[in-house]
């Protein structure tokens, strides 16, 4: 395994696209705990790459508010994906470790998470 991550925009947005990707794939067959997971994690890669591409120090995170906190630092418009960032960490964080009370994923919420995660995709594809 590599010591260090890349500082390569690019390089983050080509994992975030196979993530992406991925969550699109498993949708439909209703594996809803791993398209939770790629929805993060491609959401994630992307707010990074962005950030890293305003000079942003890498930091190793996985909470979606606090990179969209980061983002609308260089971009106020990022504030409309707050609630995306929001439900997504959740998401994250309920399908990566066992609870004992947790709310169950529900397959039309992830399918417009998905759908608003895309916009922001669009969205940071546009500004860079």
């Amino acid at each position: 395994m590599p010591d260090k991550e890349s500082y390569i925009p690019k390089h983050w947005f080509e994992k975030a696209d196979t993530d992406f990707e991925s969550a699109e794939i498993l949708l439909p067959a209703e594996k809803l705990g791993p398209v939770a997971f790629h929805l993060h994690q491609a959401i994630e890669k992307y707010l990074k790459g962005y950030l890293l591409g305003r000079g942003w120090n890498l930091k190793r995170t996985h909470d979606l508010i606090d990179l969209l906190n980061e983002a609308v630092h260089y971009e106020p418009q990022f504030e409309k994906f707050r609630s995306l960032c929001g439900t997504a960490t959740e998401y994250y964080v309920e399908d990566r470790y066992p609870f004992l009370i947790s709310s169950e994923l529900n397959k039309e919420e992830l399918e417009k998470a998905v759908k608003d995660a895309s916009a922001l995709i669009e969205f940071i594809k546009g500004i860079d």
